[in-house]
């Protein structure tokens, strides 16, 4: 069970502060993972740090909402994104990154994972939350899966990459 809404386990979350826009800056730029957030450019730190003076904004107003995974040490290790938030439907996607390979393999991700699924039921009353991921992305297949979500459809050919077509996978939980 979950007793601190923002804190489970390993992790604890926290919202955008200006003092992420170097963080944001190099995560949102590094090309070798924009494969997985469906990245094409990169990003200023003008558009970032606009991006984070807004982020205090209601999720009901912005349809989005974006922590700083932290570890243990109050470290940040990754992000993870509520978007596409639909209150009359009671659902949004869910995405998440553990940034470096070093962080990766530590629960931070399973953690985030379990403590969003909790935050979106108990606080922001969804009933469902669904992530697209790659087809070849078996790690997050596996997160995904591990945190309770179920394979729930395929696009064939979905996304284009240096090494062809890739099926994109929809992953559903039901809060």
């Amino acid at each position: 069970m979950i007793t601190n809404l923002l804190r489970y386990r390993k992790i604890s979350l926290r919202p955008l502060e200006p003092e992420d826009l170097e963080l944001l800056y190099i995560w949102e730029n590094d090309s070798s993972i924009w494969e997985v957030s469906n990245t094409l450019l990169p990003f200023s730190r003008y558009i970032l740090k606009q991006y984070i003076e807004e982020s205090h904004r209601d999720i009901y107003e912005t349809k989005q909402l974006r922590l700083i995974i932290q570890n243990e040490e109050n470290v940040p290790v990754g992000a993870i994104d509520l978007f596409d938030f639909d209150p009359y439907h009671q659902r949004a996607g869910i995405g998440i990154l553990i940034y470096a390979e070093i962080n990766r393999q530590k629960g931070y991700a399973a953690d985030a994972l379990q403590l969003v699924c909790n935050y979106a039921k108990e606080r922001l009353g969804l009933h469902q939350l669904y992530a697209n991921i790659g087809a070849n992305n078996e790690a997050s297949c596996g997160l995904f899966e591990k945190c309770g979500f179920t394979l729930s459809g395929t696009k064939k050919e979905w996304l284009n990459s240096p090494k062809g077509r890739i099926d994109e996978h929809i992953y559903q939980r039901i809060l």
